[in-house]
């Protein structure tokens, strides 16, 4: 097997959703577009109408199409029927990839068998429980006997190999292949006339730092701001976002229309909050720096990564008071050199041509290593 081969190649994943899901489909088109067999396997319980759509498509455009199955998020009873769906489409493709991404996903790949390399993503999931939690015990255990079992494992970013060696162990073989976006994305982004002052773009998740947003705005509004900041996206936790707005007296001034695409969704405000608390290698964060986005986020996981030598701007995660001198800071004097070097430094290092080479190359490595050692 190498790079230029053309392969059969299966992605498995679970909930179509965030950056995940955009890497599956990206991987998927420019591969395809590359001259190799693709199909895809998904959830069919979760995932938005938009996705539903963009699936639609790609059943159309890929060589195996893509198929649905129940998955559930835990360990459950869907468990054996959705593997026993891997492991038949995998034998109808006469797949040489199974590549598994997130947690469920992984498992799935890892665990259907046959002659296929088995290539593992873990887009954080499981990586991002503490290793001392009963869930976390749990679902490392599960990782590290699925650990032999990887042929290649390749992490998004290398902080979340250093968490896997660290909680895991060693894999097999492993590469870093960061996330990447598309020339078109690079374009910049200008503001419509009626933009609020601040937007936020993810699920609406705890996780995601919204409650330090919210916290900001509040000791914002009683400083005299009265303008707006809009929160696109679905979660678990958008009612709590709503009932906390309401609690700090925001209410009027928020707003959650629902899901956007993100090129949208920044011409829709001045300024990009991303105050994560967990990430490995976010889309958001790239896609803003390609737009030439204003934003402050996190010091957390990869996002030092795409921030290279600026990421002592980065503010630390949970921290209501640093983010609100970082919002300060930006509406007073906008870091025009700031934006430029990010620019600069995801058009260079995180091309999505870049990344299915990436890709592609670990598999062709895995595949000599693995005929090796037999």
């Amino acid at each position: 097997m190498n790079s230029n081969a053309p392969l059969r190649i299966l992605h498995v994943m679970r909930a179509p959703v965030g950056g995940l899901f955009r890497h599956v489909v990206d991987l998927a088109r420019e591969q395809t577009a590359r001259g190799h067999s693709v199909g895809i396997v998904a959830d069919s319980k979760t995932g938005s109408p938009v996705a539903a759509a963009t699936l639609d498509s790609l059943n159309k455009s890929i060589a195996f199409g893509v198929t649905r199955v129940p998955m559930s998020r835990q360990v459950g009873t869907l468990d054996r029927s959705a593997l026993a769906h891997v492991a038949s489409r995998a034998t109808a493709a006469n797949a040489d990839v199974l590549h598994g991404h997130g947690a469920k996903g992984g498992a799935y790949a890892r665990l259907a068998g046959g002659k296929a390399l088995r290539v593992y993503t873990p887009h954080g999931g499981s990586l991002f429980y503490s290793p001392y939690s009963p869930m976390g015990l749990f679902y490392f255990a599960v990782e590290r006997w699925l650990r032999p079992r990887t042929d290649l494992a390749l992490f998004e970013s290398a902080f979340a190999g250093d968490v896997f060696r660290q909680f895991i162990g060693e894999p097999p073989f492993a590469r870093v292949v960061h996330n990447g976006i598309s020339k078109s994305e690079l374009e910049p982004i200008v503001p419509a006339p009626d933009a609020a002052d601040f937007v936020f773009i993810g699920e609406l998740r705890w996780r995601k730092g919204i409650d330090t947003v919210l916290e900001a705005l509040a000791k914002l509004s009683k400083e005299g701001w009265n303008g707006r900041a809009v929160f696109f996206g679905n979660g678990p936790d958008r009612e709590a976002c709503l009932a906390m707005a309401g609690k700090l007296g925001i209410s009027g001034k928020v707003s959650f229309p629902g899901e956007s695409k993100p090129r949208p969704a920044f011409q829709s405000g001045r300024m990009l909050l991303i105050p994560s608390r967990q990430e490995s290698l976010p889309y958001i964060v790239l896609e803003a720096a390609g737009a030439r986005m204003p934003t402050i986020t996190t010091n957390v996981g990869g996002i030092p990564e795409i921030y290279g030598l600026d990421a002592g701007t980065l503010v630390p995660p949970g921290d209501s008071a640093a983010l609100l001198a970082a919002i300060k800071q930006m509406r007073a004097a906008p870091p025009a050199g700031l934006i430029d070097r990010l620019q600069k430094r995801v058009a260079e290092q995180f091309s999505v041509e870049a990344m299915t080479e990436s890709v592609l190359q670990g598999y062709a490595e895995a595949a000599a290593r693995k005929a090796v050692s037999g």
